[in-house]
């Protein structure tokens, strides 16, 4: 795996924290080469020069100078303290797919972007750009929360055996190597409230979990087979109940400063979508959230 990194920025407090983030994570691989990119809003410009024709012209070539001289500056800056290559791309268009195409064009192995932008009402109604770029790149996204501290440490990593899962935590491993990383486990009985409407003790319906636990320890035993990740930096947690809640809950009682997931789960349906799961998780986390691309 090579180390490149393409961090997106709007000049908005999160978004300094996650170019905080991804220079902090170049300046743990020496091959790492990390870009810091800002899209100027193809359809701010237009509005600009419906408002002002006369001075348009003029006014635009003055915000594209401020915008690359931020950007500059944030480079250096970085740069000094974290002593990392870093490049800066200045594009026009609209994040989405400027982002997207960027991403894929520099082959970037992970981008990096603070879960919310300036315009935070306006991401409530249609969705965070981190969330619609997830949806259209193949590419590993980091979406950043919390200002860094330190480096990531302890990694909670929702397992649900599929090769998205094995994938994410591939991924988490080949930036983190000296991260520990909890691999969660949340099982169910199969028609249990069918069984409890149908009237099932509360015992045989445990003696169901009971089973079920124990299916899902064999499946983590081959699911662990499959990563290229030393023994020792694996915990397995298994846990009964639905994923969405279990992992919210599980990022506290374990001290994560990371969860890692795949894009999508076992569903074939959540294919064209972002994964449901990885959908709530995105959004009701207080930690960061790495999410691995396709598989390759």
């Amino acid at each position: 795996m090579t180390h490149t990194l393409l961090a997106a920025t709007d000049f908005s407090a999160p978004a300094r924290h996650a170019l905080e983030r991804a220079a902090q994570l170049a300046q743990l691989h020496p091959d790492a080469r990390l870009t810091l990119a800002h899209v100027v809003s193809a359809s701010a410009l237009d509005k600009l020069r419906r408002l002002i024709p006369g001075e348009a012209e003029k006014i635009e070539a003055e915000l594209l100078a401020q915008a690359g001289s931020n950007l500059a500056e944030l480079a250096a800056s970085l740069a000094s303290r974290y002593d990392s290559r870093i490049d800066t791309e200045l594009l026009r268009g609209s994040a989405l797919p400027v982002l997207a195409e960027l991403a894929e064009s520099r082959q970037a192995d992970l981008l990096v972007m603070g879960a919310r932008g300036a315009h935070f009402v306006r991401e409530m109604l249609l969705g965070s750009t981190t969330e619609r770029v997830l949806r259209k790149s193949r590419r590993p996204l980091l979406a950043v929360k919390q200002r860094p501290q330190a480096p990531y440490r302890r990694i909670l990593a929702p397992v649900d055996f599929s090769v998205h899962a094995a994938a994410a935590v591939k991924v988490a491993h080949a930036w983190l190597p000296d991260a520990d990383i909890v691999l969660l486990n949340a099982f169910a009985v199969e028609l249990e409230s069918t069984f409890r409407l149908a009237g099932m003790d509360d015992d045989r319906i445990h003696e169901y979990r009971i089973q079920a636990r124990e299916a899902a320890m064999a499946e983590m035993d081959a699911f662990v087979a499959t990563l290229d990740v030393p023994v020792n930096r694996l915990t397995r947690q298994f846990v009964h109940g639905p994923a969405t809640l279990r992992i919210i809950e599980h990022e506290q009682t374990v001290d994560a400063d990371l969860i890692v997931m795949g894009k999508h789960g076992q569903s074939v349906m959540e294919e064209l979508l972002l994964g449901s799961v990885t959908k709530h998780v995105l959004a009701h986390s207080a930690s960061d959230v790495l999410i691995a691309g396709h598989p390759g």
